[in-house]
């Protein structure tokens, strides 16, 4: 009897890790690109850069480690944010992008949004980006955000991906390669600005005044 259920635990034990390699094999995630917007910080009425990132992740849809057709030479990149700590905004082209030459090229504004939409030539501009760098990844572009004086000191403007109109494309915008957040070939990764103090200025008599004082002690030490 006690033989009978030392065999009956080896079975299920030797069952139950049979069965560890499925589990762990539905588990995984399907691997994706990753688009970042960073974080910059500002005083109100000054202008921050913040700078936009692609990862080419391997095994991918799209990529640098595809055959031709199928690199990563398109994308469609939507950014909200809150009006009220944002006096004006701008999105362009810049790192590996910057040399490049579009076919394509609109950067749509509203209320609230930037969008920048680019497509490339791959034979002759393949966008150069590095397969599977250290996140963020390759610098494709940047915003340029003028934060409104009445901005709070202290508060943080939240600059979001729109997960609908974010994409990536291979030259063609061929379906079947497509990457979004939807079919999870798509990572999103917002960005931040966090408003800080004004650096305090001296009027203009306060500085005259300490050019004229810095000037005497070093004439003092120059004749001592």
């Amino acid at each position: 009897m006690n033989r009978m259920k030392n065999l009956y635990g080896v079975f299920l034990v030797a069952t139950f890790v049979g069965l560890l390699p499925a589990a762990s094999a539905v588990a995984q995630p399907l691997p994706s690109d990753v688009i970042t917007v960073g974080a910059g910080s500002g005083a109100p009425g000054s202008t921050v850069d913040v700078p936009v990132y692609i990862r080419d992740t391997a095994s991918t849809p799209l990529g640098i480690d595809q055959p031709f057709g199928s690199r990563i030479q398109s994308y469609s990149i939507r950014v909200t944010y809150p009006t009220a700590s944002v006096q004006s905004i701008t999105f362009t082209r810049a790192g590996i992008t910057a040399p490049l030459t579009p076919t394509f090229e609109s950067s749509p504004a509203a209320a609230g949004s930037i969008a920048l939409l680019d497509n490339f030539d791959e034979t002759t501009n393949l966008i150069p980006f590095t397969s599977n760098a250290a996140l963020p990844g390759n610098q494709v572009a940047h915003l340029l955000v003028t934060l409104s004086p009445s901005a709070v000191t202290g508060s943080t403007i939240a600059l979001t991906l729109d997960p609908v109109l974010t994409e990536l494309t291979d030259e063609g915008g061929t379906p079947a390669t497509v990457e979004t957040t939807v079919n999870g070939r798509l990572t999103l990764v917002n960005g931040s600005i966090n408003v800080t103090a004004p650096v305090p200025t001296l009027p203009r008599w306060a500085l005259a005044l300490l050019a004229v004082s810095l000037a005497i002690v070093a004439l003092r030490m120059r004749l001592s």
